[in-house]
């Protein structure tokens, strides 16, 4: 017999203590929340790009960072992000260098076929404002998936030598644990690639939790907690028509039918905000730049709008579209003359 004395950690794992493992409820959980939040994400960049971009759909993996750090392709891109409300954690956001240059081509008006793989500042600040985009996005559908306000401070974009672990931030090589989010990344025929959305251990596990949690029913909200394999059975019954136990206190929502025409009996409660200050204004149009034209524009340049000469001009109310009307001319100002105003049932359903 050897007389070499065990570790904490071979103690801890014939123990079976602190054993770090997803659940096949927990990874599905973060499945969905990958391809919900960065199926928007791709929406904004391809918008961003004028280019088709696709996502697969994502893979889940345990790993470690340092073992990451010694497998992916160096050096990348990088952008860190911390959520400020909602969610309490930080996802660090990985491309490949040749990724990132094609998207930095192809943001500053190139074509992204020889994209400069030497990123300077310029490049650098366009990755970041296509990463900044993507991210905002995929928190605004992650508020809806949670069902409450997520808010995410502006990305940390930079160049990772990917030759030690200890140039990552410390939030994901204190305990090295880390779960992987694996996205198949194509822009056209330019990029088919991967990037990786990487989390510490318990940050995902707590979001995974937390939306494990918020689709289950009520009553079985404290089993599915402790068991959320549960959660993959209920959904899995559900897909195939089985009826699922629900209390007799919980049941669908009913709604009553929403007329075109508002009944003036109901307009009492609206007295209470008739002074409430809204922001009108007049959209003539739009058009969309780069951000390579934006900055060659000088005095005397010219910007072509998405409108007619002559076409009626929008009137917005706090963003939303109430009338269209004409530009007019009184006393030296400019007006606009309404011609033609959108129905109240049009208007109730804008303002929601």
């Amino acid at each position: 017999m050897s007389n070499e004395m065990l570790s904490q950690e071979e103690i801890n794992a014939l123990l079976n203590e602190d054993v770090v493992e997803l659940t096949p409820a927990e990874r599905d959980a973060l499945g969905e929340i990958g391809n919900i939040a960065f199926g928007s994400g791709s929406t904004a960049l391809s918008l961003l790009l004028n280019r088709r971009v696709d996502l697969d759909t994502p893979t889940v993996e345990l790993s470690e960072m340092r073992k990451l750090v010694e497998e992916h392709p160096r050096p990348c891109v990088a952008a860190e992000v911390d959520y400020k409300k909602g969610l309490k954690g930080t996802n660090l956001l990985m491309i490949q260098m040749h990724d990132a240059a094609v998207i930095s081509d192809l943001m500053l008006g190139g074509d992204g076929v020889h994209p400069k793989m030497d990123l300077g500042e310029m490049e650098l600040s366009a990755i970041g404002e296509a990463m900044n985009q993507m991210i905002g996005k995929a928190s605004t559908s992650m508020s809806s998936l949670f069902d409450l306000r997520v808010e995410i401070a502006p990305p940390r974009t930079s160049i990772l030598s990917m030759t030690d672990a200890d140039e990552i931030s410390s939030k994901f090589t204190e305990n090295n644990i880390v779960v992987v989010i694996y996205f198949r990344l194509v822009i056209e025929d330019l990029v088919n690639s991967r990037l990786m959305l990487i989390m510490p251990y318990d940050f995902a596990r707590e979001m995974a939790k937390t939306l494990i949690r918020r689709n289950s029913p009520l009553s079985n909200e404290e089993d599915v907690f402790q068991d959320p394999n549960k959660f993959v059975e209920q959904q899995q019954q559900q897909s195939r028509g089985g009826n699922m136990n629900i209390p007799n206190s919980v049941r669908p929502a009913q709604f009553g039918v929403l007329d075109a025409d508002l009944p003036h009996q109901d307009t009492g409660n609206l007295n209470l905000i008739l002074d409430v200050p809204l922001e009108i204004s007049v959209e003539l149009g739009s058009t969309k730049m780069r951000i390579k034209e934006i900055l060659d524009l000088g005095i005397g340049s010219i910007i072509e709008l998405d409108r007619l000469a002559g076409e009626l001009v929008d009137i917005l109310v706090n963003g939303k579209l109430i009338a269209k009307g004409e530009v007019v001319v009184i006393d030296e100002n400019f007006g606009v003359k309404i011609t033609d105003i959108v129905s109240p049932f049009e208007r109730v359903n804008n303002l929601q």
